[in-house]
């Protein structure tokens, strides 16, 4: 009975330290190894600097939150240090609204799909941002091909006939669409990727022969 209510009370000591009210004075972001900026605890206790969590689930998925670097717990909420919130400075004021903004596309139910409808260009425009890196995984294809059925359906429901199927059908017709927009995006994101590593070697031989002057 004395081991289990130890036990208990190690846990619970645990808890607490894990989920304080401030990061820790001899911590630091594990995302950027630096000081802690505009602090932000996620659901799962772990401290990060916001704009760099942020920054980390722009490289993820778009309709779905980022994974906790420590733990790999889905962040759904990402709580601020209360202080911050009596600061005026600019920088800090944008990091905690689109922290807000995250903490709202994913608090889950009615409202939930209700923020992510207002937000749907910004989505839109992270999955095309996405679709255009070589680096980026696979998982904007299933959701462009998702949209193209969402759309198909639309069509559907539509008195409109003005696409011409010609018997393979409206949703193969948007699901084709869709992964041919996909390969064209990525071929334009290798060409961008190609041209910016030619100029980057071009400002380097330039630095070198001014170097060597």
């Amino acid at each position: 009975m004395e081991t289990e209510v130890k036990e208990r009370n190690v846990e619970e000591s645990r808890g607490n330290k894990r989920f304080t009210e401030t990061p820790p004075d001899d911590d630091c972001c594990p995302i950027c190894f630096g000081s802690f900026t505009v602090p932000c605890r996620s659901n799962c206790g772990h401290w990060y600097c916001g704009s760099c969590i942020l920054q980390f689930w722009n490289y993820s998925s778009a309709s779905m939150p980022c994974k906790c670097p420590m733990c790999a717990c889905k962040i759904v909420n990402l709580m601020p240090e209360a202080s911050l919130q009596q600061q005026q400075d600019q920088d800090v004021t944008q990091v905690l609204k689109s922290v807000q903004r995250y903490n709202l596309l994913f608090v889950g139910g009615a409202l939930g799909y209700i923020q992510k409808l207002r937000q749907l260009p910004f989505f839109m425009k992270k999955i095309f941002q996405g679709l255009m890196d070589p680096d980026a995984n696979d998982t904007y294809i299933a959701e462009m091909r998702l949209f193209a059925m969402v759309l198909s359906i639309i069509y559907r429901a539509t008195p409109f006939d003005f696409l011409p199927t010609g018997g393979v059908g409206i949703g193969r017709v948007f699901d084709f669409s869709a992964i041919t927009l996909v390969l064209i995006l990525r071929l334009v994101g290798i060409y961008r990727r190609r041209r910016l590593m030619r100029r980057v070697r071009q400002v380097a031989t330039v630095e070198i022969l001014q170097e060597g002057t």
